[in-house]
């Protein structure tokens, strides 16, 4: 899968999209990246769709349907429905950009990773604003939150992800060139490269797809994860009652958002650089950034589908606990929703609110 715009080819001489052609002094580069990008999407894709498919086996099949398994769920399969993909963007790229599947899957392939992208991302401002609710307003939780109300939840932010990913199936095209069948993003639907209206055409609709994933794929939800977090880091600082338990939540948090952070930033970043490069004159520096950038900030990205079952089962708990665990057993102690604990805090807090008028939980 190619999440960039253009494809970068490893020969010397590369053909263009009007049909000229141009010296690319970076192929060895260029070649030496693809050769790392290929380990990643190999590596992703074993851990993603074992790591991710034990997770929908484990809360799908063997757990007791809870709020918090309908989160993981739907996280897992959104990354399992990317990861699936992967051999056809190694295939693509093993070929030297040569795509082989036709126009349709040309289409899925590209849609199928921006719609993991807009899943997950919601996915997580949902698991961050739940958590949230569940600390600032205890009582209203507990009587409010059920696996139907998450179930309904989880299918609007698909319908959001797949509405903000539809453009991505619109705009990929496959075009010919000697020896190779290309897969790239044809914003104005024409092969015309010359005439000023359709190339002002062209760069709008790049621009307005950069910008809108730019911000609907990352800055509102990374604002939205990071509010959340940061009411219930200070209500966790409030309560003194749960000093000791503080630790495993801000352990927690902070995988959360660091590794949101880090696995999607670059390639946003990576995304607004290889706008500039193609909106403006030529420049040198930055056709270096976005050659070494755009292949390493992808792979980052292709990552994310791997850690998310790391993170969410094996953060919390120490290791050597996990090692003498079955596989269920993690799934199912990292994913059970806490009952007893939930219980036993309503009556704290209801008892520390006819004394003093706070009302606090265990996180």
């Amino acid at each position: 899968m190619e999440m960039t715009t253009v494809s970068y080819y490893t020969n010397s001489t590369v053909p263009r999209s009007n049909g000229s052609v141009y010296f690319d002094k970076y192929a060895n580069l260029r070649k030496s990246l693809n050769i790392m990008s290929l380990i990643v999407y190999c590596l992703a894709f074993v851990l993603g769709v074992l790591g991710n498919g034990v997770v929908i086996w484990v809360t799908g099949f063997k757990m007791k349907k809870t709020v918090n398994t309908v989160w993981f769920l739907n996280l897992a399969v959104a990354d399992f429905l990317f990861t699936a993909f992967l051999p056809l963007s190694v295939t693509y790229l093993a070929s030297d950009f040569h795509w082989p599947f036709g126009k349709f899957m040309c289409k899925m392939n590209s849609t199928v990773a921006f719609l993991n992208l807009f899943a997950s991302v919601y996915i997580l401002v949902v698991i961050s604003a739940d958590r949230c609710v569940s600390v600032v307003w205890p009582i209203w939780a507990q009587n409010h939150r059920n696996v139907c109300k998450a179930s309904f939840v989880s299918l609007g932010v698909w319908a959001l992800a797949f509405i903000l990913s539809v453009p991505y199936f619109i705009f990929r095209d496959t075009a010919t060139y000697p020896q190779r069948v290309s897969c790239f993003n044809n914003f104005a639907f024409s092969n015309d490269y010359k005439t000023p209206s359709v190339i002002r055409l062209r760069n709008v609709r790049h621009k307005v797809m950069i910008i809108t994933r730019f911000l609907l794929g990352f800055v509102v939800p990374f604002t939205v994860i990071i509010s959340c977090y940061a009411v219930i880091i200070h209500r966790v600082r409030r309560n003194r009652s749960l000093a000791s338990q503080s630790s495993r939540a801000f352990k927690i948090i902070a995988a959360i958002i660091i590794t949101f952070f880090l696995c999607w930033a670059p390639f946003h970043i990576m995304s607004l650089l290889e706008l500039v490069r193609f909106s403006g004159p030529s420049n040198e520096t930055l056709i270096y950034v976005t050659t070494v950038g755009i292949p390493l900030a992808s792979s980052l990205a292709f990552i994310n589908s791997c850690l998310n079952p790391l993170l969410y089962v094996f953060m919390g708990q120490d290791f050597k606990d996990k090692v003498r665990k079955t596989i269920l057993n993690v799934l199912e102690t990292a994913f059970q929703e806490e009952q007893t604990h939930s219980q036993s805090d309503m009556k704290s807090v209801e008892t520390r609110h006819s004394k003093d008028n706070s009302a606090h939980t265990e996180f």
